[in-house]
């Protein structure tokens, strides 16, 4: 491109200050100009959680750089000469004219803009559902840093005790924990049969859902908000049947593409929503790029029919920094997502990368998965803590589809290790042949992600006959004769047990000796804490002529229903 043309960027939170600064960068003399309908520009959103449960005490923190630098419109003016327009919201784009018309939010002022290239940025907002009552006040959502703000502020004022947050993704789930932390009573309602349903496979979300329940999280899943109610402020929140108190409610049930502006201006665009581009971040004008929160993803490799809406602060860094190659003339594709996430809640670490086994199912591969259970660290380093990984790989080529882990443990290092795995079309070999770290601060001998490949392996050879909690839950409930055998050391099942009568305790170390003690006409599912000493057993009794055995994945650890403990 020529050094004189103008871009002008709508949008300044994410993608769009990304794109702005890396044009400057890349060629000085272009004139970069940014519209902002809001006063505030490169806000961390994702921080607002913490700003609530009082780990910081000042909200514009979030729009600080690392050494305290604030990034307002005069930062963007001296530091990346990028001219800023806040307060000024994009209203009309004429594709043929090349021109923008915005309007002054304080005045009504309409000005016209023109450019050469245009980025869209327009992110995302909160949704809020058609429910009566919504609009009742102290019902918040958390989309800007005034929601953050007020939401504390009356927890401080009101001297509010009980808080009910209508959906258990990820900022429900974080927002769960600060206000847990800030003494409220929380009551976490979610429609789905789950906790981050479009996360986590259940027997995983499970073992989350227990953690939230012990920290005093009230979890009421497979159910609706049917009302609000209050004198003004909302005081009630109807369940259907149910109604349960709340001084303040936090809707956190998703975002919506702020498309509207591409869509009127007759850019090719979903029909869910969201801005379709290319793989250079191009509309459909080769004019006009996009990226952020208003736009849909491809998956990184062709195994999705569907274009991905997953909304994250990396995801649009990346765009702005692609949207800004290739408006300066370094074609630079942006390669897809994995629909890598994380999050943390109380002690624990929730994450998924690529393809749930829910996911992989419904668009017809054919998979296999493994449940591991393993410290994060040797037993006898301080500190160690269980992570459950799940691992879900294409039958026949053994290529990693997707991975996800759960639990106390250092779970961002497995996961990250995981994405690029993926990101590099690994299969279960490569992923267990990866010299990773090792050193007993860091991880045990073999990672647990070594260890999970290792036993999904073990599966697909036919070795391992391992079956999920979830099936052997079902088994149990179907099959009123299957044994359960325990093979730990009695000083192991004084601590922590299974309440079912069905089980019988035989520690691997008798089991040869004993082996007459087990019936060869039923079904025996084998477990320990982490069901690597089950796997043994199965193996063993295999050996010994059994045919009738498998062991359960996980363990007790990753065993998501009531588990029985010594007080």
């Amino acid at each position: 491109m020529s050094h004189a043309q103008r871009v002008l960027v709508i949008g300044g939170t994410a993608c769009g200050p990304k794109a702005a600064a890396r044009i400057k960068r890349l060629n000085p003399e272009t004139e970069v100009t940014l519209l902002e309908s809001s006063e505030t520009l490169s806000f961390g959103a994702c921080g607002m959680p913490y700003y609530v449960e009082g780990l910081f005490d000042d909200i514009e923190t979030l729009i600080e750089t690392p050494v305290g630098v604030k990034r307002t419109a005069e930062f963007f003016e001296r530091s990346k000469s990028v001219h800023v327009h806040t307060k000024t919201e994009a209203i009309r784009i004429d594709r043929e004219n090349k021109e923008v018309t915005a309007k002054k939010v304080d005045t009504g002022e309409e000005i016209a803009f023109p450019y050469d290239k245009l980025v869209l940025a327009t992110g995302a907002r909160a949704v809020r559902p058609p429910i009566q009552g919504v609009n009742l006040e102290n019902i918040w959502t958390m989309k800007v840093s005034q929601d953050a703000v007020t939401l504390s502020q009356a927890i401080d004022t009101q001297k509010a005790q009980r808080a009910v947050i209508v959906g258990a993704g990820l900022i429900g789930l974080e927002m769960a924990e600060a206000l847990n932390r800030r003494g409220l009573e929380v009551t976490v309602v979610e429609m789905f049969d789950q906790i981050l349903p479009q996360l986590l496979d259940k027997e995983l979300a499970m073992l989350g859902a227990k953690h939230l329940q012990a920290k005093g999280v009230d979890l009421k899943l497979s159910t609706t908000v049917s009302a609000f109610s209050g004198n003004g402020k909302v005081q009630e929140v109807s369940l259907g049947s149910e109604t349960i108190p709340a001084d303040i409610v936090l809707v956190s049930a998703g975002v919506k593409q702020n498309d509207e502006l591409a869509r009127e201006a007759g850019l090719a665009c979903h029909p869910r929503g969201g801005i379709t581009i290319n793989n250079f971040c191009q509309t459909s004008d080769p004019a006009i790029y996009a990226g952020g929160d208003c736009v849909l993803n491809e998956y990184l490799h062709p195994l999705l029919r569907s274009p991905l809406y997953i909304p994250l602060g990396s995801t649009a860094n990346k765009h702005g920094r692609v949207i800004a190659d290739n408006i300066c003339g370094k074609a630079t594709p942006f390669p897809g997502i994995k629909g890598t996430s994380i999050c943390k809640v109380f002690d624990y670490t929730f994450a998924r990368t690529g393809l749930s086994e829910t996911s992989a199912r419904q668009e017809g591969h054919d998979v296999e998965t493994f449940l591991c259970t393993s410290p994060d660290r040797p037993h006898y380093y301080p500190g160690n803590a269980p992570l459950a990984i799940k691992l879900v790989s294409c039958r026949r080529s053994r290529r990693v589809l997707g991975a996800q882990v759960v639990g106390p443990g250092d779970a961002a290092k497995r996961i990250d290790v995981a994405a690029s795995a993926i990101a590099f079309k690994a299969t279960l070999d490569d992923l267990a042949n990866i010299d990773l770290s090792y050193a007993p601060p860091f991880s045990p001998p073999l990672d647990p992600l070594t260890v999970a490949a290792y036993g999904l392996n073990n599966k697909l050879d036919g070795l391992a006959r391992g079956i999920g909690p979830l099936e052997a839950k079902q088994w149990l409930d179907e099959n009123p004769d299957i044994l359960l055998l325990d093979v730990r050391t009695p000083q192991e099942r004084e601590a922590m047990w299974l309440d079912d009568p069905r089980v019988k305790h035989l520690p691997l170390g008798q089991l040869k000796e004993r082996v007459d003690e087990l019936p060869r006409d039923r079904d025996i599912l084998a477990f320990c804490k982490v069901s690597m000493r089950g796997y043994e057993a199965q193996r063993i009794l295999q050996g010994l002529g059994f045919d009738r055995i498998w062991f359960i994945e996980g363990g007790l650890v990753g065993w998501p229903y009531q588990v029985s403990m010594k007080s």
